[in-house]
């Protein structure tokens, strides 16, 4: 399998992902169980891992962490959107 990285990154939510998390005042396992609850297969070390950049995220996982934490996608992804402007 190949690795799956943009510009030595595996994903472009991790700030925001702990930032959004953080703020709603949940901890890893809470946000863990919510992605769950909506047959999402993560775990706290999982989230942990997105959060310090070492785990890709998949397009439902970013859909689904924006519905557990009360986000849009383009906040989610506003860093990106910073980052590499039109």
């Amino acid at each position: 399998m190949n690795e799956v990285i943009f510009y030595n990154d595996k994903n472009v939510i991790y700030k925001n992902l702990r930032y959004f998390r953080q703020k709603r005042g949940l901890t890893q396992d809470q946000l863990a169980a919510k992605m769950q609850v909506m047959n999402v297969n993560l775990d706290q070390r999982s989230i942990s891992r997105i959060e310090h950049d070492l785990r890709f995220v998949t397009d439902y996982e970013l859909a689904c962490f924006c519905l557990a934490l009360g986000v849009t996608e383009a906040e989610m992804l506003s860093d990106f959107h910073e980052k590499y402007p039109e």
